[in-house]
């Protein structure tokens, strides 16, 4: 775990929400690249653009509630061999502009960087209209995209440093609640790669985003059962590296996958498509089923929908047993 430089769980971790740390990223890679520009839907503050805004204000455009236009202004400029980053909540934008993404950006493989925030059940009091759940399974099957999910703050910025090198459509969701910082500036990252966060042998523990904190407190409470987790932090759910992910399940011989979003579709599904064609295990999904999120405090969401640290212990328990 540390030859990875990754934070204690079991101690008190700062909180920052990752989307501040896109901020910050977009803020850097205008200052690397003069090509990089963005785009809005009139959410600037809340998508963390305004640092870029006010940095090169000459590079920031201002569409308005418009995200289909947001979509298309975005491949225009990409043909223009500008890097363009659109933002908005991933409710409207993949959640309105899902065809304008499709034909204008992906159909013409233009490197457009969508920035889909607020994702989620921790959007909390806004309610199942504003909780995108279903972004992963939308971006995952649109051919040319890259999908890619960040844990926390300090990863985000290394994610959008990457995403304005890479010559592909991309897609990132960020989160709008605070949640603990559980990598720091020497924890690797890399688009297409996952990793080991926390090495083990009876069980691996796949999630991504945020709920690899969640998934990181199982395994240190299966510990004390006696049971060795392996975590393997997912960011990149497209590509997937499905060599990362086959080399522990075959050591562990049962997967439990973890996802703020529904399984359908999502990272769930995208390791049992990996697995049913390579090395089918007992596997167990934790994520929304087939459900809509409620207004409420987004810890207690969690834990309503079956998404915390303890329903990640259960499942794991469970797939030991059965596994025998």
């Amino acid at each position: 775990m540390s030859d990875m430089y990754i934070e204690d769980v079991g101690k008190e971790l700062q909180r920052e929400a990752n989307r501040k740390g896109f901020g910050r990223g977009l803020q850097k890679a205008g200052e690397i690249d003069e090509r990089v520009v963005a785009l809005c839907a009139d959410l600037t503050e809340s998508t963390q653009m305004h640092l870029f805004r006010d940095a090169f204000p000459e590079r920031f455009f201002e569409i308005g509630i418009a995200e289909q236009n947001l979509a298309t202004v975005g491949s225009g400029l990409a043909a223009t061999d500008k890097v363009p980053f659109i933002s908005s909540y991933a409710a409207f934008s993949p959640g309105r502009n899902w065809e304008q993404i499709r034909t204008t950006i992906c159909l013409n493989d233009q490197p457009v960087k969508i920035v889909g925030s607020h994702t989620g059940l921790s959007v909390g009091p806004d309610g199942a209209t504003h909780q995108m759940l279903e972004d992963l399974a939308l971006m995952r099957v649109l051919p040319n995209m890259v999908v890619i999910a960040p844990c926390d703050s300090v990863e985000a910025e290394k994610v959008t440093l990457a995403m304005a090198k890479d010559q592909r459509p991309n897609y990132v969701r960020l989160a709008r609640e605070a949640t603990p910082v559980i990598t720091t500036t020497r924890t690797p990252f890399e688009i297409g790669k996952a990793y080991v966060y926390t090495p083990g042998t009876d069980v691996t523990i796949i999630a991504t985003g945020t709920m690899t904190y969640q998934a990181m407190l199982a395994a240190e409470n299966l510990f004390k059962d006696g049971i060795d987790a392996e975590v393997v932090h997912v960011p990149t759910i497209k590509p997937l590296d499905g060599a990362t992910i086959l080399k522990s399940v075959r050591k562990t011989g049962c997967v439990v996958t973890a996802e703020e979003g529904q399984i359908i579709g999502g990272l769930g599904g995208a390791i049992a498509e990996l697995l049913a064609e390579n090395y089918p295990v007992p596997m167990q999904r934790i994520g929304m089923r087939d459900r809509f999120g409620e207004s409420g405090d987004p810890d207690e969401l969690i834990q309503h929908f079956g998404l915390d640290a303890k329903h990640i212990r259960l499942a794991a328990h469970h797939l030991v047993e059965r596994r025998g």
